[in-house]
């Protein structure tokens, strides 16, 4: 990283926006591939980040190579997906059973509004910047976000008490 100058170290890069690409992969993808989605963001990331503009939106950045990879790991999974009866039996703190719960509601939503409220409610990128990602207009983002919220609030029990 020594040739880039003007920008942070790519290690403060990670530590200040992977809970947030996290969040993303886990709500495009679900738990399973969440992490596999995670790192090749980052690997890829690392890769490009050189030749990254300065003044770049660097989350927004990271949220688009997040898609591309969410998408490939979904066509993955698609792919080589088998059907199994049996669960894995693993102990989990509720705080994960909470964030499987909203990845499964999530999971349910139609692309565009699954992709539009991760965007945008866990990643916090504006409308214009969403539509960018996924595709079509500022208010069709908008749109697509808001139907999924609202789809989340008659399907996930805990959306209107995710604060406790």
């Amino acid at each position: 990283m020594g040739r880039v100058t003007g920008k942070r170290a790519f290690e403060t890069i990670v530590v200040e926006h992977g809970p947030t690409v996290l969040r993303v992969c886990r709500a495009v993808v679900g738990f399973a591939d969440a992490d596999d989605a995670w790192s090749e963001t980052f690997l890829s990331a690392l890769k490009a980040y050189p030749d990254l503009p300065v003044d770049a939106n660097v989350e927004a950045w990271l949220v688009t190579i997040a898609h591309r990879k969410a998408v490939d790991a979904v066509r993955s999974r698609a792919r080589r997906a088998v059907p199994t009866d049996q669960v894995p039996d693993r102990a989990r703190p509720p705080e994960q059973d909470r964030d499987d719960d909203l990845a499964a509601a999530l999971g349910r939503l139609p692309d565009k509004q699954r992709h539009a409220v991760a965007y945008h409610h866990l990643a916090g990128l504006p409308y214009a910047e969403v539509a960018a990602i996924i595709g079509g207009s500022t208010d069709a983002a908008r749109r697509a976000a808001a139907d999924g919220i609202a789809a989340l609030r008659r399907t996930y029990p805990l959306m209107e008490h995710h604060d406790d």
